[in-house]
């Protein structure tokens, strides 16, 4: 019996692994802060995240561990909104490294969420997983202790992967929907100074790049991001041609920072440069089926 556990699995990225790998496990065990019931043959179990109570039991004999949990960073930096980004990513990972030690037979692969932002704003160079620079801010501090509660305890039975996953592009969630109505209303133009790049990955890459690292058995820290970063302009530009939009209206930094207070995120999360490639997928001859924005938006609009 193949056996695939996901952890804080009903959101956007859950449901797309969800959908992936449906017919390739025998059972599927979402880790909900919802009601314990089954839905489609998807068992979900209630757990808060920080606390055993009973659903530290579906890890016994699990194949693949997958934890998403953490609050979304698509909102103000107020500190508390801070203190629950922080803990809910450290809490949740710390409940199952134990969770996963009181196994007799624990999960044999467990990866585990991390972020491309871990690395500084780059316009010079490309970080990959080897020589990365990391930086020193606030979601980068979350990223570095969020990795070190996950690696720090040792789990001889259990392999155990970090995702440094970047922005995951999809129909139905994820930081398109977005985007997709600025252009659509004709605020499709830069943000900032559009040299910013971003680091993007369709949501079937996602997918499938989780699918080949449990094949694999690729351990450590791996980027999740298609090979071609893309300067914002650009993105903005590719995006609103795939809209069918002709023109877009640029937001500089001080519209773009009355426009987050209004709709309560951060400016940083189209600010910040992310200059992220898949060193070792690459090198591992992962074959991306959208490796560049325009096949991305092609499919995905």
């Amino acid at each position: 019996m193949k056996k695939l556990i996901i952890a804080a699995g009903t959101g956007f990225l859950g449901q797309v692994l969800v959908h992936h790998f449906k017919n390739k496990f025998d059972e599927i065990v979402i880790l909900t802060r919802g009601k314990s019931q089954s839905i489609n043959g998807i068992k979900y179990v209630n757990w808060n995240a920080g606390t055993f109570s009973g659903w530290e039991k579906e890890l016994e004999n699990a194949t693949v561990l997958i934890n998403l949990a953490g609050k979304s960073v698509d909102c103000r930096y107020t500190k508390k909104n801070k203190k629950e980004i922080l803990l809910s990513r450290i809490e949740s990972t710390k409940i199952l490294n134990k969770a996963v030690l009181n196994c007799q037979n624990p999960p044999r692969h467990w990866l585990n969420s991390s972020t491309a932002t871990i690395y500084r704003y780059s316009l010079d160079k490309k970080m990959d997983e080897d020589d990365g620079e990391i930086g020193n801010d606030f979601s980068i501090n979350v990223a570095l202790s969020w990795e070190k509660a996950f690696f720090k305890t040792e789990t001889p039975k259990t392999l155990k992967t970090a995702l440094r996953t970047s922005i995951v592009l999809g129909k139905n969630g994820g930081a398109l929907i977005p985007l997709k109505t600025l252009a659509k209303i004709g605020f499709g133009g830069k943000q900032g100074k559009g040299i910013q790049f971003v680091s993007w990955i369709h949501e079937d890459d996602f997918a499938n790049a989780i699918d080949f690292i449990i094949e694999k058995e690729m351990t450590g820290v791996i980027n999740i991001v298609s090979p071609k970063p893309i300067r914002n302009v650009d993105f903005m530009q590719k995006l609103r041609k795939a809209v069918g939009f002709p023109f877009g209206i640029s937001m500089n930094n001080f519209f773009l920072e009355i426009g987050s207070f209004i709709i309560r995120t951060e400016t940083e999360l189209v600010l910040k440069s992310r200059n992220v490639v898949p060193k070792r997928l690459l090198e591992n001859e992962f074959q991306f089926k959208f490796d560049t924005l325009e096949k991305a938006l092609q499919n995905l609009i």
